[in-house]
């Protein structure tokens, strides 16, 4: 993710074509809730829609990408199809749920939590306080099946990603890398350090939903004591969400 935090510059809709099968249309170049909205905004108004050739529509931070079936769609159609629906947008797509989110920070459960408090000049607790002290965007899914890409990780806690990734962190893993943050839905490589783990599971193939996440929800994180892991493991296990919708 190359795109910058930053000020809001929401640009006029531009298209770029991504092979001879898609297209994604993009609203600027920073990770901003504002861009964010358009996009997510644009993906509703197609769905809704429900345009002819489109078969798949994926919100990023700043685009959307959609895809379409060559033979249905006319290429040409479907770009000012897009470019109309871009520029026609009065509003920005309606708030997500809020989760309250359980998270067991440091230990076994976030293994670079010392170090990563260590790096900033404050304790472990200053740390968990911080992070859990913020209200995150959900900007997206992506990268594995339910991983939840996250805005609004204070700024003192931005961290360099590791000079070294790991070739597995377990599912459920709260991590930060550079300014942004992440709930980890499945066991991944990562260069992304570890503050903690949440039973939580973000995707599950045999429940429904699959993914308990969506972009454009809010993430706050609750600091539970690791005495609680294992009843919450168990009632994940069981198919319950563990996390717990809330009232912004």
């Amino acid at each position: 993710m190359n795109a910058s935090l930053g000020r809001s510059i929401v640009q006029a809709p531009r298209i770029l074509p991504c092979g001879d099968c898609a297209l994604s249309v993009e609203f600027g170049n920073t990770i901003d809730p504002g861009i964010n909205g358009k996009v997510l905004a644009l993906d509703d108004a197609l769905r809704a829609a429900a345009v002819p050739g489109i078969l798949e529509t994926v919100p990023t931070y700043r685009s959307l990408m959609v895809h379409f079936d060559p033979i249905t769609a006319d290429y040409t159609d479907l770009t000012q199809r897009l470019l109309s629906e871009a520029e026609a947008l009065t509003s920005q797509a309606v708030a997500g749920r809020r989760w309250k989110v359980p998270v067991v920070y440091g230990g076994a459960h976030g293994i670079d939590l010392d170090d990563v408090a260590e790096r900033h000049g404050m304790s472990p607790a200053r740390l968990i306080e911080l992070h859990a002290g913020a209200v995150y965007r959900i900007y997206m899914i992506g990268f594995m099946p339910g991983f939840a890409y996250l805005g609004g990780l204070d700024p003192q806690l931005a961290t360099p990603r590791r000079v070294q990734p790991r070739a597995r962190i377990p599912a459920g893993s709260i991590i930060i890398g550079g300014a942004q943050a992440a709930v980890a839905s499945i066991e991944c490589p990562s260069g992304w350090h570890l503050l903690g783990r949440t039973p939580v599971r973000s995707y599950a193939a045999d429940r429904d939903p699959v993914f308990l996440f969506s972009a454009g929800d809010e993430i706050v994180f609750d600091p539970i004591d690791e005495t609680r892991w294992a009843a919450l493991e168990r009632a994940a296990e069981a198919g319950e969400p563990v996390a717990e919708q809330v009232t912004p």
